[in-house]
């Protein structure tokens, strides 16, 4: 048998799948020492996973956003308080995190001073809007 033979196209292809690939629980980009099959970011984010909190944020993200004019913008504050009220708080990184996921999707941009950043290394308050 003849040993296959790998073309730049074909490492750069492999480089930029590798690249692209996500967190499936917190939407940040994967380490490049993960797997290429690997789910998760890390052991936390294994047990973790996305629950039905998570997957409420994420609609939620989807109505708000659909609810307003296509050049709006929504803060992650804003979710966590339209589901909870009262405690919304804890939900800011859940929220965040929903966000991030909806990204690698393609579904949202996340901005800071509206300029679109890379959600795996955004700092500080965010604001989530559709793509232009």
């Amino acid at each position: 048998m003849g040993r296959a033979i790998r073309t730049a196209a074909d490492a750069s292809a492999s480089e930029l799948a590798h690249a692209e690939r996500t967190c499936a629980s917190c939407g940040r980009r994967m380490p490049s020492s993960a797997s290429p099959d690997a789910k998760w970011c890390s052991a936390a984010c294994r047990k973790h996973g996305v629950d039905a909190t998570d997957r409420a944020l994420e609609q939620r993200i989807d109505e708000l956003l659909a609810a307003r004019s296509r050049s709006s913008s929504i803060c992650p504050s804003e979710v966590a308080r339209s589901l909870e009220p009262d405690d919304w708080r804890p939900l800011m990184e859940p929220a965040r995190r929903a966000a991030r996921r909806m990204v690698a999707r393609g579904e949202v941009e996340i901005t800071q001073n509206g300029s679109v950043v890379d959600p795996s290394t955004a700092k500080g308050p965010i604001r989530i809007r559709r793509p232009r």
